[in-house]
């Protein structure tokens, strides 16, 4: 479920970005800062709401929805999971245990050497 919701947001937000980049300004060109535009009104003439405004709004909608969900399902423990095990990922801080060498069984610990003694005189 997890992967959905990031496959559905992943693509809202491409289709957010691609509409938002197709709209046309609102009479924010340089011919409208010195007067140049045919409207009397201050930011130029107010077209009614296209598709494009529209589609805007309701990816943006989505967008929210979707990022609101994300933050839910992602503290509810439904986040990403190892592949592996299918057990949930460990945090990325936390540190790998110090490995400690096998103790061999088979082989007898040497016998300390006899201390040399010298002749008497």
């Amino acid at each position: 479920m997890y992967y959905v919701i990031i496959g559905l947001y992943v693509l809202v937000c491409l289709l957010l970005s691609l509409v938002i980049l197709l709209q046309q300004g609102r009479g924010g060109d340089i011919a409208s800062a010195f007067g140049g535009s045919s409207s009397q009104a201050a930011f130029g003439a107010r077209a009614g709401a296209t598709l494009l405004t529209k589609a805007t709004s309701v990816a943006a909608v989505l967008f929210m929805l979707l990022a609101l969900s994300l933050s839910i399902v992602g503290q509810r423990g439904g986040g990403p999971r190892s592949v592996v095990s299918g057990t949930p990922a460990p945090p990325a801080s936390a540190a790998p245990k110090p490995l400690v060498p096998p103790a061999s069984s088979t082989a007898p610990a040497a016998p300390a050497p006899a201390p040399a003694t010298a002749p008497a005189k």
